[in-house]
């Protein structure tokens, strides 16, 4: 095994997020602000973000998620996502991606999202 195979390997399967920005916690607020219809709990609770990226030009990169890859709302959420960000004052742009890898699960719901739910 190579050593460049031993990086990608070792390579954590979300990206980080940059919680130290100015912006971060604005931009988690207006994620929760954006809920799936079938479910009574906002996006980020859910667990459904991944990656909050901002970069120090103020350009916010969103990598989420959604319950299941045939989510009847996949082609709008990301959308009201960046429809929830971009008003943020210093925001400069929005950019938001989905992936399905790795899986989302009931396990990355907050400790709130799974009380809301009668997970505990």
């Amino acid at each position: 095994m190579t050593e460049a195979t031993q990086h990608i390997e070792g390579a954590p399967l979300i990206a980080p997020s940059t919680p130290e920005h100015p912006l971060f916690d604005d931009v988690v607020a207006a994620c929760r602000t954006v809920f799936d219809p079938e479910i009574p709990v906002n996006i980020y609770d859910l667990g459904l973000i991944y990656t909050i990226d901002i970069t120090e030009d103020n350009v916010v990169r969103v990598i989420m998620t959604l319950t299941a890859p045939g989510c009847p709302v996949a082609g709008e959420m990301p959308g009201w996502l960046a429809d929830a960000i971009e008003p943020l004052p210093g925001v400069k742009q929005v950019d938001v991606s989905m992936t399905f890898d790795p899986p989302w699960g009931m396990e990355m719901m907050s400790d709130e999202a799974r009380l809301e739910l009668g997970f505990m």
